[in-house]
């Protein structure tokens, strides 16, 4: 006597993406961008504070594939889950060890994606390809 095991799913199983995947998604560019405009204003004082240009080419690297993250993300594909947590964090231990910054905008936007990770997410996680 087996018992069949059924998969349960506590999580929607609808592939459309719906307000709070889209609204999650828009909340992590917007303080991207917010990033991003403290790089560029890093970038036009980089003069009066002393600050390589060659520093810049890395940062803004980093900044279009944080972008790039969410994008996939947006797309359904695994590799922007990972590739944006991943650049973020170098981005903020960037701005710490260089400039000796504490950047608020990416640990905010790091609880953000923890926090919508869990809410908008993970339960689409099996669309992701």
């Amino acid at each position: 006597m087996e018992k069949e095991y059924k998969e349960y799913s506590y999580f929607d199983e609808d592939p459309k993406k719906g307000w709070g995947f889209i609204l999650a998604l828009a909340a992590l560019l917007l303080f991207t961008f917010m990033g991003i405009g403290l790089d560029f204003d890093e970038y036009l004082q980089h003069k009066m504070l002393n600050i390589p240009s060659g520093y810049f080419y890395l940062i803004f690297s980093i900044d279009i594939l944080m972008i790039a993250g969410i994008v996939l993300m947006y797309l359904y594909r695994k590799v922007g889950i990972f590739l944006f947590p991943v650049m973020l964090v170098l981005h903020f231990f960037m701005h710490n060890y260089y400039l000796s910054t504490f950047l608020y905008s990416d640990v905010t936007n790091l609880f953000l994606f923890t926090g919508f990770g869990m809410l908008a997410i993970i339960p689409k996680w099996k669309f992701f390809r």
